[in-house]
């Protein structure tokens, strides 16, 4: 019932179809074969609805755009030209639900929302940004300066867009926005593949030879993963010189359970059960608009700190949490940029300084996990969700059975 040919001139198709005896066809306004293709069988679904009785044409419809539209317009839109970029962001932020974002997420947000309006220009017409605005921006941002004088990256850049591409899909189910984020076909900068995971040692013989900038020696240290007796060395001297009780047993539960820092802020006292050896973790990144949960198994040395600390824990729900009253802040949630303040200061002047953040915790559970030749699947399902990205970078910690794999072909 429904055709589509491509013009020549831009690539884009025009869907022709026939309907009630008569021929219509449209500029579908998109080179995307995908796109035109499911323009063609919503189209041919939607007659089918009408003949059926269970969709209606309005008498003054325009019959293409109804039928385009699954029936919510019925005339063709109007392109706004009062709309601007700054007030879609504004719209977005106001009507953004509760909760639905984390912390850390919302701060990432704003950063890319400052350099998308101060680049692009806080009053661009929204409906009148094309894929070449989208291609200025990326070429701006990547002549730029970001951490460690380094250039801006090219994952940096794809991640502020997907920020804007979310805002605009968001727009566009309001009906502020007309058209697809224009964002396919866009040349972004050649990226550098992570290093692997490496230990203290490694790293260090590394700087020792020479001849890296300092830049590349911090890209080293963002690599570091801690061994098993390392994590132990680091997390007695945090419980010998830290100031903050919570410090020590968050640390451990980390380095043996792979949580992250926004689950263990998250956590209850009730998430653990000592009797069972459990604890559940509570998640927000695994499903998309669903807070999940997955539980993970404790190690004897995680329980012994655990019920040590549960015994001194002042009440209140939060599983860390500060110990003794510091202005009346006793049993009360703490915040990402607290934890962070009080690593960063047992940390800061020793050994251990080079560790980032309670990120390296995670990624040493997992580095630990696959040196000792634990199940992926395992892992996977200890840490929730991981990309392929991160399980490369530490593969090659699987000695054993590589060798034993190479092995079976060649000795």
């Amino acid at each position: 019932m429904a055709s589509l040919e491509q013009q020549a001139r831009g690539g884009n198709y025009r869907i022709i179809f026939w309907f009630d005896g008569k021929k219509f066809s449209r500029t579908l306004k998109t080179s995307d074969d995908q796109e035109a293709n499911a323009a063609v069988l919503r189209i041919e679904e939607n007659i089918r609805l009408v003949e059926r009785g269970r969709l209606e044409i309005p008498a003054d419809a325009d019959v293409a755009t109804f039928l385009l539209s699954d029936g919510k317009l019925d005339k063709k839109p109007v392109l706004s030209t009062t709309l601007k970029l700054d007030d879609l962001v504004a719209n977005y932020r106001q009507q953004l639900p509760q909760d639905s974002l984390e912390a850390n997420t919302l701060c990432t947000m704003e950063i890319h929302l400052k350099h998308l309006l101060r680049i692009l220009s806080p009053k661009l017409i929204v409906n009148s940004i094309t894929q070449t605005h989208l291609q200025q921006y990326v070429e701006k941002r990547s002549g730029e300066k970001g951490r460690r004088n380094n250039r801006v990256s090219a994952v940096t850049i794809r991640k502020e867009l997907a920020t804007l591409r979310a805002i605009w899909n968001w727009g566009r189910r309001n009906g502020d926005v007309l058209t697809l984020f224009p964002m396919h076909g866009l040349k972004y900068p050649k990226t550098t593949e992570k290093p692997a995971f490496q230990t203290f040692a490694e790293i260090e013989s590394q700087i020792a030879r020479g001849g890296l900038s300092e830049s590349e020696q911090a890209e080293l240290w963002d690599s570091l993963f801690l061994t098993v007796p390392e994590q132990k060395e680091a997390l007695k001297f945090v419980l010998g010189h830290s100031e903050h009780a919570y410090l020590h047993p968050m640390l451990v539960f980390a380095s043996q359970t792979g949580a992250r820092r926004s689950e263990m802020l998250r956590a209850r006292v009730t998430d653990i059960d000592l009797r069972s050896n459990t604890a559940v973790l509570r998640e927000k990144k695994r499903v998309r608009g669903m807070r999940t949960t997955r539980r993970v198994p404790l190690s004897e040395e995680n329980r012994r700190v655990l019920q040590k600390w549960l015994k001194a824990h002042p009440g209140g729900q939060s599983l860390f949490c500060r110990l003794h009253v510091e202005a009346g802040l006793a049993g009360q949630a703490l915040t990402v940029d607290e934890v962070h303040r009080d690593l960063k200061a047992v940390l800061s002047g020793s050994k251990w300084s080079k560790i980032r953040g309670f990120h390296v915790f995670r990624h040493s559970f997992a580095s630990n996990c696959a040196a000792k030749a634990v199940d992926q699947r395992m892992i996977d399902g200890w840490m929730g969700h991981q990309t392929e990205e991160m399980r490369k970078r530490y593969r090659h910690l699987l000695p054993t059975q590589q060798r034993e794999a190479i092995n079976t072909v060649f000795n």
